[in-house]
């Protein structure tokens, strides 16, 4: 069921991806460029970092849990809140659809790397601590993300080039539903570990306020490294904070990528409070940004 809600929750996005969005990326392609890179290339990296300084802090379940959400797309809610911060929608649109097409060969082999070399680095350094080598079956885990992403991405490509009228009646009800059905996958994931949430809360709600926060500035600083406009800087930032944590979930919950004998609630949990924490951090982010943009432009009209 979480395959096919995930699933259908990608055709919603699908259904906003044009053909000439990729056409604008390889006309106009340096913030796109930097996007993609901070997304699956800087974010990854700072989150096994942030994973290895906080392993004191952590089980090695939730420091999995932060690198697999670290090696997930865009969240399907970026586009709207680039849109209420003022960022550049096409070009987060854009971001969309190709780290959503990129993630299908990367967010496998991304948490296989780093999640590999967090349990080495753990093991050595803790006796005491998980000790078992990560076993994970990347092809299945390329097969799932594939079923889950890469289709609904070409069948919703599909259906808006060739049906636009029919796209632009269905699209508005499809993103509505999508929205409760990614609520009821948090709620589920947090239903299912919820002793474990309450025991963890303290260092869960920090951890991920924490790797958010510089998921988020990760983001807006490499804009700004290489001197990108205001609103590219947000939109890169945006993209970059609000990870797709329902892939996340559906790859944890799936017994031929996570066997259940690995006990990886502290996995769900991160992913799940991720989901919830990421919507209201990027919200609070475009209400800061918009009023600054207002005000900018009261103080440049007065």
């Amino acid at each position: 069921m979480l395959n096919i809600a995930l699933a259908f929750i990608m055709f919603g996005i699908a259904l906003e991806i044009k053909l000439d969005h990729f056409r604008k990326l390889i006309a106009n392609p340096i913030s796109a460029v930097i996007g993609f890179i901070s997304q699956f290339l800087a974010l990854p990296i700072i989150t096994f970092l942030l994973a290895i300084a906080f392993r004191n802090y952590l089980t090695p379940t939730m420091a999995l849990g932060m690198i697999l959400v670290a090696a997930c797309p865009g969240g399907n809610i970026s586009n709207f809140i680039s849109s209420l911060a003022k960022g550049n929608v096409a070009l987060s649109v854009s971001l969309t659809a190709i780290a959503t097409v990129g993630a299908v060969f990367l967010t496998p082999l991304n948490f296989a790397l780093w999640g590999g070399w967090f349990i080495e680095f753990n093991a050595q350094h803790d006796a005491a601590s998980l000790v078992r080598p990560l076993e994970i079956d990347v092809y299945q885990m390329f097969q799932t993300v594939f079923i889950i992403l890469g289709l609904p991405l070409i069948v919703g490509i599909f259906v808006n080039h060739k049906f636009p009228s029919i796209t632009a009646k269905i699209v508005k009800p499809i993103k509505k539903l999508s929205i409760f059905i990614f609520a009821g996958i948090v709620i589920l994931a947090l239903k299912n570990n919820f002793s474990f949430f309450l025991q963890a809360i303290k260092f869960i709600f920090l951890i991920v306020l924490i790797h958010n926060a510089i998921a988020f500035a990760t983001g807006y600083y490499l804009g700004k490294v290489f001197k990108r406009p205001l609103i590219d800087r947000r939109t890169i930032s945006i993209e970059t904070g609000i990870q797709n944590s329902g892939l996340a979930l559906v790859l944890i919950f799936n017994p031929k990528i996570f066997p259940p004998e690995m006990e990886l609630g502290g996995m769900a949990i991160i992913a799940a409070w991720w989901g919830i924490w990421h919507i209201l951090a990027g919200l609070l982010m475009a209400g800061y940004w918009t009023r600054f943009s207002f005000g900018f432009r009261t103080k440049r009209t007065a």
